[in-house]
């Protein structure tokens, strides 16, 4: 399971500047991982200003 951007996303973007398989775009309401993309490295949670992304 990857990991999760959760509704406390500020949409910054620093999550997806970390990522280095690419599996973060930008998504309607916040930034979103693509699960099918992801190889859950914990780059993107570490890099999350605010918290907002959840461990598998």
């Amino acid at each position: 399971m990857a990991y999760k951007i959760t509704d406390s996303c500020v949409s910054c973007g620093s999550c997806a500047s970390t990522c280095p398989v690419e599996a973060i775009s930008e998504g309607a309401e916040h930034y979103e991982i693509n699960p099918d993309v992801c190889v859950e490295c914990g780059a993107c949670a570490a890099g999350c200003p605010v918290g907002a992304i959840e461990e598998p």
